[in-house]
């Protein structure tokens, strides 16, 4: 059978460009669809179940990256993940942390010659199918050796509840939420909201003293009481001073397995 593929690229003269260079390099290979945007990523590759998935790294919703991991997530652990390829207009410095994980990338504007190699790479691994926990652990490298730019430590945050203006001590915070265009800013009180995206939150909290546990979610470490684990091996995180729990993506159970 002809191996399944689809595409996430929020530009869509991008993506009809890469779906034509595909046509070209691999006429085997059958496209089930473009996304334009993150979610719309998930979902397609949960309906089309690809052997092979283009994923732009900067798009709405969900990130390239965020979608793998929310897809190692959803799989169970020996359940066959598709050959992830990132598509990103990073520079060749940053892309060396890609270099040192067994998925490949393409980097925009995407060539004939390049995505050749890629072919090639993808054809010679085709029938030895990425399992889930695979794919985290490539995840967590990329994560790992992924640059950011240094920031101050944040100490207080204006957060908006209501009417209000919040002066919020980073400490008292349990933990952040993404929440829309926003971020919960969630205290053992209660919540306000902050416009810096969760994704750019990390890189500002004091380092050490905050982890992201999820593509939602970043916990104050002193607030974790205790790491439950269930017989399917998910990981949620019980709180001093809240009373819902905290779920941990796979990608970041590390943290907690000694917990």
């Amino acid at each position: 059978m002809s191996p399944i593929a689809i595409i996430a690229e929020d530009e869509p003269l991008l993506a009809q460009q890469l779906a034509s260079l595909l046509a070209r390099a691999w006429p085997e290979l059958r496209l089930a669809g473009i996304a334009a945007n993150g979610l719309e990523a998930l979902a397609l590759i949960e309906r089309a179940r690809p052997r092979i998935a283009f994923l732009d790294i900067r798009m709405p919703g969900l990130t390239g990256l965020e979608v793998a991991a929310e897809l190692a997530d959803r799989l169970g652990k020996d359940e066959a993940a598709p050959a992830i390829v990132f598509v990103t207009a990073y520079d060749e410095f940053a892309l060396k942390a890609f270099d040192l994980a067994a998925v490949d990338y393409l980097l925009k504007p995407v060539t004939d010659e390049r995505l050749a190699r890629c072919v090639e790479r993808l054809k010679a691994g085709i029938d030895r199918p990425l399992q889930a926990e695979s794919l985290v652990s490539q995840l967590k490298l990329i994560l790992k050796n992924e640059t950011r730019e240094a920031a101050k430590p944040l100490g207080i945050l204006r957060a908006g509840a209501g009417d209000t203006v919040k002066m919020i001590p980073v400490e008292e915070v349990c933990y952040f939420r993404a929440d829309d265009k926003y971020t919960a800013v969630v205290t053992k009180d209660g919540e306000a909201l902050i416009r810096i995206p969760l994704k750019d939150l990390l890189a500002q909290l004091p380092p050490g003293r905050f982890a992201q546990v999820h593509r939602g979610t970043i916990v104050n470490l002193d607030e974790v009481a205790a790491a439950v684990h269930d017989d399917a091996g998910r990981i949620s995180l019980r709180l001093r001073n809240r009373r819902e729990t905290l779920p941990v993506s796979r990608i970041y159970a590390d943290l907690f397995r000694q917990m």
